[in-house]
């Protein structure tokens, strides 16, 4: 599988990259950075050097700083730490973005994999808005959107409405739902039935000291704010599990919805069925057991 995964790494943006540098489904030919868990430069530097951490030549083409119609973005400092991964805050500058823009490189790899390339968004939908905008056949070039995003069926997590991702861009969101690619939608509804605990991070540094280390030791602070917020034990494999539903499916429970998002108001955010407008299909329940152990068993088989 083709794959771009549009991120802001972030603690479990880092778990997700790792995850499809082992799967032998992906081949990975590209990453995409947006603003979201850290400002825009954070998030390209963090990207470039998770790449060279996974000894993969990928580029990096840097997308949104901002939300539509914004000048500024307050980053998840307090969930991932201000670099992004957690404690970690030396961390190298590698390499250098490509050339394109995040949307222009979206929409040329749309061109050059027509009906093949699948895009996994794990951040705000920004940067898949304005490639919809700057090529209107994007969206029939892909073979598949995936997106970490939204609370359909249950309650969010920036507020009681609005999960983050959708929050930081509900505009840009709601644009992407009112004519989304073949959609599938990968929320908070199933993404926190996959909690990845300290046990397992230690289980998977002792099998993958390099890059299972590196998760390990950025993901104390993720887990502590999941502790201190939610009195969780573990942290929701968020970004990985959709990660894994773009070659699993079978994992998932889903139905078919048409999506819009709230874009103004208190409830700003919040992702509601509207059955007016195209069907995505979006994940009700999932194989939590499964989709804990199989990101396991891949990320484990790297140094």
């Amino acid at each position: 599988m083709k794959l771009i995964i549009d991120t802001d790494p972030g603690i479990d943006d880092a778990m997700a990259i790792a995850y499809a540098a082992a799967a032998p489904e992906i081949d990975l030919i590209g990453l995409t950075t947006v603003f979201g868990n850290t400002h825009i430069h954070q998030s390209s530097r963090n990207a470039r050097f998770l790449l060279d951490k996974l000894g993969l030549e990928v580029p990096v083409a840097e997308g949104a700083a901002f939300a539509v119609g914004q000048s500024s973005h307050d980053p998840s400092d307090h969930v991932h730490g201000p670099e992004g991964f957690g404690d970690v805050t030396e961390i190298p500058e590698i390499g250098a973005n490509h050339t394109l823009t995040a949307a222009e490189f979206l929409v040329d790899m749309a061109r050059e994999h027509k009906d093949e390339l699948v895009v996994c968004a794990v951040g705000p939908l920004t940067n898949v808005a304005a490639a919809m905008r700057l090529d209107p056949q994007f969206a029939t070039n892909i073979k598949r959107l995936v997106i970490m995003g939204g609370a359909v069926y249950c309650p969010g997590n920036v507020t009681q409405f609005a999960e983050a991702n959708i929050y930081h861009d509900a505009q840009a969101a709601d644009k992407v739902f009112a004519a989304p690619p073949q959609t599938v939608l990968v929320g908070l509804d199933v993404t926190l039935k996959t909690l990845y605990e300290t046990a397992d991070f230690e289980a998977l540094a002792g099998r993958s000291p390099n890059m299972g280390g590196f998760l390990r030791d950025i993901s104390r602070f993720y887990l502590k704010f999941y502790k201190e917020v939610g009195g969780l034990e573990g942290c929701g494999l968020h970004d990985s599990t959709a990660v894994i539903a773009c070659t699993h499916e079978p994992m998932f429970d889903m139905v078919e919805t048409g999506l819009r998002v709230v874009t103004e108001g208190a409830e700003v955010g919040a992702t509601r069925p509207d059955p007016s407008r195209p069907p995505v299909r979006v994940c009700r329940d999932v194989d939590g057991a499964g989709v804990v152990n199989l990101f396991t068993e891949r990320v484990a088989s790297l140094p």
